[in-house]
């Protein structure tokens, strides 16, 4: 009996030191697998996640209209400066269906530096990661599955955040 009760009790922890402490995160127990996956570049150019295996992906899905992902940018946009994350790509879709001005302006107003804008393909990824609201973030492991995402804004410089990222990364 006392075994069975550490090895729940060590189960437990190992579990628990992979969540990081952010309420609004949903890690998968089992990746998901997405075909095809496109989207657009301010100059039209598809962009295919299936390009970046190898790498860390975070795909925010964002809308100028959108109180919590004008919070939320400078913090993402931050992330992708970071020294310690260096092997993380963040692709900032916007799927409010705005135009490249209206987004340019966006990042802009905001001091955005060091990611851009892309763009939601007529084919909604909306509808493809099946989205509840922006924003979103979509986590992607370097196999190229979904692995976790942040329902809602977070702030992206969070301790917990990051130091629970850099095992991906």
């Amino acid at each position: 009996m006392r075994f069975l009760i550490i090895f729940i009790f060590l189960i437990t922890s190992v579990e628990a030191e992979e969540l990081p402490n952010i309420k609004n995160i949903v890690i998968h127990k089992v990746p998901k697998t997405y075909d095809n996956v496109i989207f657009l570049d301010k100059k039209d150019q598809k962009i295919k996640i299936n390009e970046f295996k190898g790498k860390l992906l975070l795909l925010n899905f964002w809308a100028t209209w959108c109180a919590p992902c004008k919070e939320e940018m400078p913090s993402l946009d931050k992330l992708q400066a970071n020294p310690e994350l260096d092997k993380i790509k963040i692709f900032a879709i916007n799927i409010g269906k705005e135009n490249s001005d209206k987004a340019n302006k966006f990042f802009l107003d905001l001091n955005i530096k060091n990611i851009q804008p892309y763009f939601d393909p007529p084919t909604t990824l909306a509808k493809t990661f099946s989205l509840r609201g922006v924003p979103t973030s979509i986590l992607i492991n370097k196999e190229g599955q979904e692995f976790a995402r942040v329902m809602g804004s977070i702030d992206f410089e969070d301790k917990n955040f990051i130091d629970w990222i850099k095992k991906y990364n």
